[in-house]
């Protein structure tokens, strides 16, 4: 058997795919308008349905609309039939996603979604379907070709509707203000609700945990502090205001310079300038900062108060990074 070229294969699907979504975004028009306008104020949900590959699809759709603020629920057609219709609402729209327009499962129930919800919307590659003149709002997307050779496999259409879901989300999402923390409250689990929920108060270490010495603290007394404390740093307080650090990095440069650290006070050769960040900052973006700085400790500050050190072994431990 002759050995096929997977890569000519793969980049031509991807090629007909990409060129397909470019050409959806002509297509759009006042449609589509309409629906996001009707969405967007809606007291209810946004319902999606679809069959087979449509399906999934559209149960993509959904839960990509509900975690950036619009939300919506998948119910399958059949289910529909069965038993689910009853958690279709009067204030609800049902959003019907079928390429050829014609699917049996979807036009059975057309009617009684009508005595159901608020208004049906239909995303199809056929205005003039069934499915579509059943619609208050009809939605046209042609793909140019399917990347099946056998034109057969829902591949461009499929691909077609899932980046349709994505452009109506964001644009949903954009007009809505939706924000950071609206987000982090639909996500509250998992690393990435973490990430933007985490601040930094919530990982710094505070009170008898923080290192400090005062101005005219050897350098050998010193890194017993720092080594006591484990954080890598120490604070230099003074009337209980902290004037300056000393760091890891600060040990290293006496050392080269080869300071008497048995002799030295601690306030000839601390840091008297050096980077703070707020308590209520999210603890990514003390990831962020370190980061650019290429440092490991930050001093947090709070309404211009020191109050803990964060560092980012802090944030690796606690798997924001």
């Amino acid at each position: 058997m002759k050995k096929h070229d997977y890569i000519a294969s793969a980049k031509r699907t991807l090629k007909i795919e990409s060129d397909s979504i470019k050409d959806i975004s002509s297509q759009l028009d006042k449609s589509f308008i309409n629906l996001c306008d009707s969405v967007i104020n809606l007291k209810g949900n946004l319902i999606i349905m679809g069959v087979g590959k449509s399906g999934h699809i559209a149960q993509k759709i959904s839960a990509t609309l509900s975690s950036t603020g619009t939300p919506s629920i998948f119910i399958h057609p059949t289910e529909a039939a069965h038993g689910d219709m009853g958690l279709v609402k009067k204030e609800d729209i049902v959003l019907l996603i079928s390429n050829s327009g014609e699917t049996d499962e979807i036009i059975n129930i057309i009617s009684s979604l009508k005595r159901h919800c608020k208004k049906i919307a239909s995303l199809t590659s056929n205005n003039t379907s069934t499915i579509a003149k059943s619609s208050d709002i009809r939605i046209q997307i042609k793909s140019l070709q399917e990347a099946c050779p056998l034109n057969l496999a829902p591949t461009s259409s499929t691909t077609n509707s899932l980046a349709f879901g994505d452009a109506l989300s964001i644009a949903l999402l954009e007009a809505k203000g939706f924000s950071k923390k609206d987000f982090a409250y639909s996500h509250p689990a998992g690393k990435l609700g973490k990430k933007l929920i985490t601040k930094v108060k919530d990982l710094m270490h505070t009170g008898k945990d923080i290192p400090k010495v005062s101005p005219n603290t050897k350098l050998n007394m010193a890194l017993l502090e720092i080594t006591e404390k484990n954080l890598g740093i120490t604070l230099v307080v003074k009337n209980y205001e902290v004037i300056g650090i000393f760091t890891d990095g600060d040990l290293r440069r006496c050392l080269n310079q080869k300071i008497d650290i048995n002799n030295t006070e601690i306030a000839k050769v601390m840091t008297k300038t050096y980077k703070t960040i707020d308590a209520n900052d999210l603890a990514v973006d003390a990831a962020k900062f370190m980061e650019k700085n290429k440092i490991f400790t930050l001093v947090v500050k709070e309404k211009s108060k020191t109050v803990g050190i964060i560092t980012m072994h802090d944030l690796i431990e606690s798997r924001i990074l």
